[in-house]
């Protein structure tokens, strides 16, 4: 969704198909289906990148993207086939165009773009080239950066001297340095990196060349190499655009792979710090007023006045607000529909238990996805917290899960008046969720013998203010409900009225309720002490 979001960003910042397939690391081909999918979603080219919004997105993806069980299409599974063959013909120095015509000799018809990535991807396809001078280009534009091992810096808190890295900025116009010391190579150093060098050039440059930083990029690769959806994410709120340079090849960022040696050799060397905070603050005053204020051996200026007459102004304006880091996952929805995001459970809508989704997770909320498609948004809750929207459970299981006693009551309360009076009785306890259970077998017996009968038993049983489901169950299995409904519908005739049928009929149901009364005989006698 993040590299979805990319390419239409870069399409509706004015720029050509081919700098949006370039900048986007994407097939030409795949950069204009999602802008004609964009298109026929309503976007216009006018309005900005605010329209780009999650359901947006979704339609855009569900409109170009296929079901693809393995991440990739027929043709690659069908030269996937002739793998070695592919490979023997590489080796014997025959072009890919030849492989190409021998494969559809052989009956494999597949395209020859297709081909192409799959023998750069899979066979290391490709001839290393000489390299030859790279222009500047214009000011404010590009800002190549790169991690340089310093040396060790001391750290009081462990007691000890810890290895110190430095991620170096060089704007390629002016060669102006910024060296930000960290003892880390974590995503978070490296944002934080950022937008220290934010705040030290005053604005954000249009184009970032870093290197294939660790904490960055997640897979490498020598021509499309993955970043994370972290970072790309950075870069959308900063508004700079992502030009990685290749993997192993040092030539695409020149000007702070020379850098890296000066700084190691005439800020770092010989210098004794205090701490972390320390080396910083000396980083930050030596690239003023040492290295900016040197002459430049190429360009033969000093890079800080360059910079400060010819690039500051183009500059985008500095962030004001820190960045929020997001964490994205991959979580398997449990039975209990719910995913664990950062040691915290959520709720997951629908019928996905056992697939696994994307998770997004920052600072104040928490956004689940499937397949591009937004599935929830919840509030960011601490490690061991757990949040649950109601919506998300079946109805039958909804209230259990959640000890909803009053739901539970207006649900028996749907069998019957005294049925809901019956279950409200039954959980009023000091623990009412220890009750439940009691409540749906209750339920469960209004669905099996009826509404109505289950109903009268709960109101003769209230009559006498007995609360026990299993007398409920056996009044029902023996029919003494509709006994007391025909008791019931003729008014009682006064004691001096009874007749002798009317007292066999009481003498039969008095019986048949106490029939687990034991017999007086068996308490005549006294055990001995």
């Amino acid at each position: 969704m993040v590299e979805v979001k990319e390419i239409l960003r870069l399409w509706l910042d004015g720029r050509s198909l081919r700098d949006v397939t370039r900048l986007a690391a994407a097939d030409r081909k795949t950069v204009r289906r999602y802008i004609e999918a964009a298109q026929a979603a309503g976007v216009d080219r006018d309005d900005g990148p605010g329209q780009l919004g999650d359901e947006l997105l979704s339609t855009v993806i569900a409109a170009v993207r296929p079901d693809r069980p393995r991440g990739y299409g027929t043709s690659w599974e069908t030269i996937a086939a002739h793998r070695e063959q592919i490979n023997t013909w590489i080796e014997q120095g025959l072009t890919l165009t030849k492989a190409h015509v021998l494969l559809e000799r052989r009956g494999v018809v597949v395209p020859y773009r297709t081909l192409h990535r799959f023998a750069v991807t899979e066979l290391g396809f490709g001839r290393r080239r000489a390299t030859v001078p790279i222009a500047d280009g214009d000011p404010g534009v590009e800002l190549q950066v790169d991690f340089g091992r310093l040396g060790l810096v001391p750290d009081p808190v462990r007691g000890t001297r810890r290895v110190t890295h430095g991620l170096i900025f060089t704007a390629v116009y002016s060669r102006h340095v910024f060296v930000f010391p960290t003892h880390r190579q974590t995503l978070e150093a490296v944002i934080a990196g950022f937008d220290a060098a934010w705040a030290f050039f005053g604005g954000v440059f249009a184009v970032v060349i870093p290197d294939n930083l660790k904490p960055v990029v997640d897979r490498a690769d020598p021509l499309e190499p993955r970043f994370n959806d972290a970072f790309r994410e950075y870069a959308q709120a900063r508004g700079f655009v992502i030009d990685p340079a290749r993997v192993r090849h040092p030539q695409d960022k020149p000007r702070v792979e020379r850098t890296v040696q000066y700084v190691r050799g005439n800020f770092f060397a010989g210098e004794d710090f205090v701490d972390l905070a320390d080396c910083r603050a000396r980083a930050e005053a030596w690239c003023a007023h040492v290295a900016g204020m040197r002459i430049h051996g190429s360009t033969r200026t000093r890079p800080a006045e360059v910079f400060a007459a010819q690039e500051a102004p183009l500059l985008a304006p500095a962030p004001q607000a820190p960045f929020m880091i997001p964490v994205f996952s991959t979580p398997k929805v449990a039975r209990d529909r719910h995913v664990e995001v950062s040691r915290a459970l959520y709720s997951v809508p629908g019928e996905l238990i056992g697939t696994r989704i994307t998770a997004r997770a920052d600072a104040a909320t928490v956004k689940l996805y499937h397949r591009g498609q937004l599935l929830k948004v919840h509030p960011r809750q601490e490690p061991g917290g757990r949040w649950t929207d109601p919506a998300d459970l079946p109805d039958e299981v909804s209230a259990y899960a959640l000890r909803d006693l009053d739901g539970l009551a207006r649900r028996a309360a749907g069998y019957g008046e005294h049925v809901g009076a019956y279950a409200t009785a039954i959980l009023e306890h000091p623990l009412p969720w220890t009750k439940m259970r009691q409540v749906y077998r209750l339920l469960g017996l209004a669905r099996r013998h009826g509404a109505a009968e289950t109903d009268t038993a709960c109101a003769r049983a209230l009559e006498v203010e007995v609360i026990n489901v299993g007398l409920i169950e056996r009044m029902l299995t023996r029919g003494l409900a509709g006994i007391d409904t025909m008791a019931r519908a003729e008014p009682a005739p006064p004691d001096d009225q009874i007749t002798s049928t009317d007292a066999t009929t009481d003498a039969a149901v008095v019986a048949a309720a106490g029939r687990f009364v034991r017999d007086p005989g068996e308490f005549s006698t006294r055990r001995p002490s």
